[in-house]
């Protein structure tokens, strides 16, 4: 019995294999064009069917120097070689389609680097065997021609060791960056620091990622979601490796912006070289050590505070009458008009004009409200602000009780001191 298949006549209808090593390792990386010149040309190769660069330009709708490029591209990267027809090497050839199998898993060492030649003592050598099987393992997958010869250069040409290479493929494995270039990034990296020996990329990573660890919980704590500039590491290295301060101690500082309106870093480095120069001057080696505030010291703070908040209640208001002059005009009649109910009580005929008083106080008031808002300013701008609207900065409640802003308080009473030398 014998058994026969219909043949199908129109190429078209009939499939072409583009190799997965293709797709996964040559693909990701190339120009568009190029890879739409590679394909259709290996559906013309698969079928042993002519195509001239003209034509295939004008079907794929690009330059025809374009597919001189593509040519020239992928005879590079090692997945195809021009076959010259005339010993010369003229400009006319034909395009061979390179196994990438054979390419990749094939004994000779030709086959195993498109780019450059492989120095024949590599292949053989355990210790590079050893390294390749452990990186592919570390990855999960083959590695392709190209990161073999690229690996290899790390190791032939560059002087490190395969121990760190090794160590820092796995490392970058386990942080998620599978890219060979960043991957090539970090064990350069760690060369030009001089770290030869795993051991010392593990010191290093020690040191550096608890110094992150440092930079990232500062920022936290100052309520920025970024990471440092240059200047601001620079900075913090001083706060830990030149004044000596602990974690605790600098965000103890950080605490100290919550009183102000826009916290940075030169703020919270003028609290640190204060409470620096403070133990200096009490002739204590240790920074990390707190100062403890008395209760005269806290209430000379309050009292600081509330004029503080009485300058800047003036400061606003008379920014006000220099804007809008009606407003100056409407304080002083709610003033008369306040003096005049209080002479009313007193006498006892408040009865008689409290009421009137009173809806002029309101409606001028009201016309207050409006000016301001017209003018952008918020109704309460020129009123007094406290820091603890509870206590009013006192530190006492108005039901004699103390305030709960009082351990805020005497921090930065602290370094108010500090501030003014005390």
């Amino acid at each position: 019995m014998r058994f026969k298949r219909e043949q199908i006549k129109d190429f078209y209808l009939l499939d072409s294999q583009i190799e997965n090593i293709f797709i996964n390792e040559y693909l990701p990386s190339a120009p568009g064009d190029y890879v739409k010149v590679y394909v259709y040309a290996c559906m013309y190769a698969e079928f042993g069917m002519e195509l001239s660069d003209r034509v295939m330009a004008r079907q794929l709708g690009i330059p025809e120097k374009k597919i001189a490029d593509a040519w020239d591209y992928w005879e590079k990267m090692g997945v195809i070689r021009k076959i010259y027809l005339d010993e010369e090497g003229g400009v006319d050839f034909t395009v061979e389609f390179v196994s990438l199998k054979e390419l990749m898993y094939g004994k000779s060492p030709a086959a195993i680097a498109p780019e450059e030649p492989v120095s024949p003592e590599v292949f053989g050598n355990e210790n590079f065997r050893k390294m390749f099987q452990d990186i592919e393992r570390a990855m999960g997958r083959s590695l392709s021609s190209t990161e073999v010869t690229r690996i290899l250069s790390w190791v032939t040409d560059d002087g490190i060791t395969p121990e760190v290479v090794l160590y820092g493929i796995t490392y970058c494995e386990e942080k998620g960056k599978q890219s060979l270039r960043y991957m090539d990034s970090v064990i350069h990296g760690w060369a030009a620091e001089g770290l030869s020996t795993v051991d010392a990329v593990k010191e290093h990573l020690t040191e550096t990622d608890q110094r992150h660890y440092q930079y990232r919980r500062v920022l936290q704590a100052l309520g920025f979601n970024r990471n440092a500039s240059e200047a601001e590491r620079k900075m913090m290295d001083t706060w830990f490796d030149t004044y000596g301060y602990n974690m605790d101690r600098v965000l103890e500082a950080c605490a100290r912006t919550v009183g102000i309106s826009n916290p940075n870093f030169s703020y919270v480095n003028k609290v640190l070289e204060n409470w620096k120069n403070e133990a200096a001057r009490r002739g204590d080696d240790d920074v990390n050590k707190k100062v403890v505030v008395s209760q005269a010291q806290l209430k000379q703070y309050y009292e600081y505070l509330r004029n503080k908040a009485n300058h800047e209640a003036e400061a606003r208001t008379q920014e006000v009458y220099s804007q809008i002059p009606r407003i100056r005009e409407i304080d002083n009649r709610i003033q008369e008009l306040g003096a005049i109910l209080s002479r009313a009580l007193i006498m006892g005929n408040e009865g008689e004009q409290g009421p009137e008083i009173r809806a002029q106080m309101d409606e001028l008031s009201a016309e207050r409200a409006v000016l301001l808002t017209e003018n952008n300013y918020e109704m309460d701008y020129t009123d007094l602000k406290y820091y603890c609207d509870k206590c009013h900065d006192t530190g006492i409640t108005d039901m004699g009780e103390r305030c709960s802003c009082v351990p805020q308080r005497t921090e930065e009473a602290e370094v108010w001191l500090k501030q003014k030398g005390m």
